[in-house]
Parts: C-alpha cells; structure tokens; sequence
C-alpha cells in the first residue's frame, strides 16, 4: 500500500499539462498517418506501428518522469558512451536504407542510434555545463563542449545523415547562446560555420545532398526532379486553404504526388487535409509546449536540471523549425522528423523519453 501510495503521490505532482499537450499532437499525428495507410492499401503498416511506438513511449514517459533527476545526472557519462558505441557499431553493422547506414534491424523492428544520440548529447551537455561552475566565457569550455558534440556529430556525418548532424550542433550551439556565451566567440564560431560549410561542399557533401541546397536556393531549376517534393508539398500546403480538404480526402498525399509523406512532409499532409486551422493548432500546441519547457528550465535551482530541460526544448525547436521550413520550401529539406507527429519508432520513443526526463525535472524542482 505504501509503494502505491508514493507512486499516486509522485503522478499528482506531474506536470500534465506537457502530456496533453503532446497527447494533442499524437493524435493529429496518427490521424494522419492513418490517411496515409489508408492511401496504401492493405500492405501498409504506418498506422499500427506508429500506434504501438506512441503506446511504448507513453510507458518510457511515465518511468522516467517517476525517476529523481539525479538518475540522470549520474548516468550521463554512460549514456554519451552508449551513444558512441551505437553510432560506431551501426557504420558496420547497420543496415543501408536510402543510401544511409544508420538502423539497426531486429527481429522486424529497427532502431536508429542517431536518435538515442540527441538523448545522450542533451543529458551529457547539461551535466558537463554543471561542472563548470559557470564559467561560460572561456575558450576551454567552449572547445571541449563543442568537441563532444563533435564526436556524435561526426559519425552520423559517416553514416551520412547530415540532418541528425545539424540538429546535434543546433543543440550545442543553442547551449551556449542559453549560458551566455561572449557575442565575439558566437561571432566566431558562425564564421568556423560557413568555413566548415565551404569545405563540405566540395570535399564532405554528396551529390544529392548538393543537389537539396541548390534546389532549395532556385526550386524551378528541376521541378521534376530535386524540387518535385518541395514543389508538391507547397501546392499540398496551398490546396488545404483554411478548413482543409478532410481526412483521407487530400489529393496530393491520397494520390502519392507528394513522396515520404508520413515522414519529412506530415506536416504538408496536415495543412492539406485539416487546412490552415488544422496547422495553426499544431503550431500552436509546439509554441505552448516549448513555452512550457522554458518556463519549467527558469524555474529550476541548479544548473544541471535548467540546462537539460532547455536542451530538450532546444532539440524540439530545432526539428521543429527543420522540418517544417523544408516542407514550406524555407529551407533544404533534411529528412529530419517532425516530433511527434512524422513516422518513426526511434524517433517517437526517444521524444517521448525525452519528455519524461524533463517531467522528472518538472516534478523535482
């Protein structure tokens, strides 16, 4: 009786209001994903995958919001480790889809250790900042984060998934923006950026990678072929005008116009079938949810539980903004997932334990 009753004890001080939030998004997200299934045919299993992986995370949500933020101050190391191994064992042992090297498959079921790797870099960044006893402004600090982050970054790089990389180092960068980072390092280090851009393009980037950012820059130069996808996406975001076109009732997902739609372009497929109000309310709900994140990160009393609660909002934003301004044509479409929302198991389960360790921060302080 006395274990139910701390647990009963420990779920009333749950900051709910997250879950319901991401419960909102959930739902629109299979919603959709559904219409898509239903797009396929019987072959097609989005939908009920998708369901099993939101019923998983739910469960990881849960045990990691019950565990003390200490748990995760003490596992940090073993996590970035983890996350180091996985990414190098995946460039061997992984399997190929679409030209990357980045899932492990089991059993049917696969994982993508680039996701595991934004836990491990969230949960490490926030306790390597805590020992610095802030003591942002030197170049030390500055230089070992940014070789940590390197370290993931540049073995997803390997695989290659240049958009897991980029999200890595927004959410380092984004950290030392958060900590107070002296505007001549930022300054700097945005020119280290376009240096490193630069070398990139003709020695590091593919040639689909560079055929995205040139078609991003002119979409008219190849409507038919790099810039189809952004091309169908904005005429699926247009097509929806403001109540939508209804569920399973949208001509450029329904008709398979509009490639990987249950992942890199749900949001197209949103705006397309539930209209403008249908994307104004997941906008919406992401600002509240982010809103609420910072707020629970400025409300904490050590720097570890603030920084890890606002590398979880940094990491939501950033895919968030990725994902969303590849589909509207804003920006070069990365295959970066859209939380909560697109297809994908490590993806879906990685959020949603996310947002258990930041619940556990909300629940703690």
């Amino acid at each position: 009786m006395k274990i139910l009753s701390n647990l009963f004890s420990s779920l009333r001080n749950f900051d709910w209001l997250i879950l319901v939030l991401v419960l909102v998004l959930v739902s629109i997200g299979l919603s959709s994903i559904y219409s898509i299934d239903l797009s396929r045919g019987e072959g097609s299993g989005f939908f009920s995958t998708q369901f099993l992986a939101t019923v998983l995370g739910l469960c990881l949500f849960f045990v990691a919001g019950l565990l003390h933020v200490a748990f995760f101050r003490s596992s940090a190391k073993l996590v970035y480790l983890l996350s180091l191994i996985l990414l190098v064992a995946v460039l061997f042992f992984g399997s190929t889809v679409k030209g990357t090297t980045g899932w492990f498959r089991v059993a049917g079921f696969s994982f993508q250790p680039a996701e595991f790797a934004k836990l491990g870099l969230v949960i490490f960044s926030a306790w390597w900042i805590s020992k610095q006893a802030r003591r942002f402004d030197r170049w030390q600090f500055i230089l070992t984060s940014g070789f940590f982050t390197l370290l993931l970054a540049g073995l997803i790089i390997l695989q290659p998934d240049l958009g897991s990389a980029l999200v890595l180092f927004g959410i380092w960068f984004g950290l030392l923006f958060l900590t107070g980072t002296k505007k001549r390092f930022i300054v700097f280090l945005i020119g280290i950026f376009f240096i490193t851009s630069l070398v990139g393009w003709f020695f590091l980037f593919k040639p689909y990678q560079k055929e995205r950012l040139l078609t991003f820059a002119d979409p008219a130069r190849d409507p038919l072929g790099a810039g189809y996808n952004v091309t169908q996406s904005i005429i699926a975001i247009g097509s929806g005008q403001f109540f939508g076109r209804g569920l399973g009732f949208g001509s450029q997902s329904q008709l398979h116009f509009l490639p990987e739609a249950q992942t890199d372009f749900i949001f197209s497929v949103i705006a397309e079938e539930l209209g403008f109000i249908g994307a104004f309310v997941v906008l919406l709900f992401y600002f509240l949810l982010l809103w609420r994140l910072f707020s629970i990160g400025k409300k904490c009393n050590d720097d570890f539980s603030a920084y890890l609660v606002l590398g979880v909002m940094l990491l939501f934003f950033i895919q968030i903004l990725i994902n969303i301004g590849g589909a509207t044509g804003f920006l070069p479409v990365t295959g970066v997932t859209l939380p909560f929302l697109s297809y994908g198991g490590s993806s879906l389960l990685i959020n949603f334990l996310l947002l258990g360790v930041a619940e556990s921060v909300a629940r703690s302080t």
